[in-house]
């Protein structure tokens, strides 16, 4: 099979490489303790993700456009429609790095763009989040024993915006428009965690009566920690700019509603965190069998889910060391930092190693395979036409022998 045959199965999940590299762009920059060069690493890969998402839009739109059926059936099929959500992400993730590796190189122009670029992603990212799902509940019947982690994916969209609205919050100048960023992030931030909370329950339930997910699926298990981790990071980050933001008349005190806020939200972050801690250490202990056995399992796209969740647990471990002042806990943020980064470089590896190996970009390898009843378009293809073979030769069959009746 040539190389053009092989992208034919380059699906959305591609995108959860550009949302592990922009992710750990994200980490680099919130990294309490800097030193030289540390910016520039940082800068190397966001620069390294604007040309993989680049590269990412080219090449599924080549696969759209020269093989038209796989547009409709990646919406159709039950596993690849979940990872359309990834490409709001990256594009989201994306926003985020240029909010700051961008804005302190770059003019006012840049600043004015940004406030209009997280409005346009926060509509996105509703659209495409509640989109998805309803294609999902009116074409599908699902049941809790095909329960996924991945089932929280489409949500994820929504989870970035209020991360995205605390950037902008400390990058651009106090001012009004910054209260309204805060106040939509924290808005949709809600939404999206609220909706992840409610699938949390449904994973529980999976967990207690179906006992862990296949080997191959568990790496999906990490998705599970973005939720509450993107939660803390977005409102402890608000949070903290409050203070600078808010009119003196705002609420009707507005220092005093700031210092209120504030406060609350430290403490009840404490638990979000704790709970984004402990769907790591479930998701990590749930490899362990994974370990105990050769190691190897095949190498999918959902291997991105060890790096882009946990960004957001380093993120929000950041922010919670911020919030109470303890150096301990912004050391064990950089400890994991770079052991992200190490993981990163691994799995990025990995996939290289799985392109050459044909274990992705192949029939039957991706999240384009057959399954839950879909069939892809071109087996349905060969299908058809041996149907029609078939009908054929039959009807040549019959022909024949009515033919030799008469003649007899």
């Amino acid at each position: 099979m040539n190389f053009r045959e092989r992208l034919r199965h380059f699906t959305w999940s591609f995108f959860t490489l550009t949302m592990a590299t922009g992710g750990i762009a994200n980490v680099i920059y919130t990294v309490p303790f800097r030193f030289r060069g540390l910016d520039t690493i940082g800068t190397i890969f966001f620069l390294f993700n604007v040309v993989l998402f680049l590269l990412n839009i080219s090449i599924i739109s080549w696969r759209f456009y020269t093989f038209p059926e796989t547009f409709s059936a990646s919406y159709m099929h039950p596993t690849e429609r979940l990872f359309i959500p990834a490409s709001v992400v990256s594009f989201g993730t994306l926003l985020i790095n240029i909010s700051q590796y961008g804005l302190p190189h770059a003019g006012p122009w840049l600043s004015r763009a940004v406030v209009i670029l997280f409005w346009t992603d926060a509509a996105l990212a509703i659209l495409s989040s509640s989109g998805i799902y309803l294609l999902m509940w009116s074409t599908k019947s699902f049941t809790v024993e095909t329960m996924t982690p991945t089932w929280i994916f489409p949500i994820y969209p929504l989870l970035i915006i209020g991360p995205h609205a605390a950037i902008l919050s400390k990058s651009l100048p106090p001012s009004a428009t910054v209260v309204d960023i805060i106040i939509g992030g924290f808005t949709v931030q809600g939404i999206g965690f609220l909706v992840a909370f409610l699938i949390y329950a449904t994973f529980i339930y999976r967990l207690m009566t179906q006992k862990l997910p296949p080997e191959s699926g568990r790496p999906g298990m990490f998705v599970s920690v973005g939720p509450s981790g993107f939660t803390v990071a977005a409102v402890l980050g608000m949070a903290d700019r409050l203070s600078a933001n808010f009119s003196q008349d705002f609420m009707g005190d507005g220092p005093m509603a700031a210092m209120i806020l504030k406060v609350v939200a430290n403490w009840a972050c404490l638990w979000i965190w704790g709970l984004a801690i402990w769907f790591f250490v479930v998701s990590v202990g749930a490899h362990w069998s994974c370990a105990r056995h050769d190691g190897r399992f095949p190498f999918a796209m959902t291997w991105f889910s060890f790096i882009f969740p946990q960004t957001a647990l380093i993120t929000a471990t950041f922010a919670v060391g911020k919030a109470f002042q303890s150096g301990v806990i912004q050391i064990l943020g950089c400890v994991m930092t770079v052991a992200l980064v190490i993981a990163w470089l691994m799995v990025f590896g990995m996939m290289i190693r799985a392109i050459v190996k044909k274990q992705i970009l192949w029939p039957q390898k991706g999240e384009d395979r057959d399954e839950g009843g879909f069939t892809a378009p071109e087996k349905q293809a060969e299908r058809r036409l041996s149907t029609m073979s078939l009908s054929r030769i039959t009807s040549n069959a019959l022909a024949s022998m009515k033919s030799n009746g008469k003649a007899g």
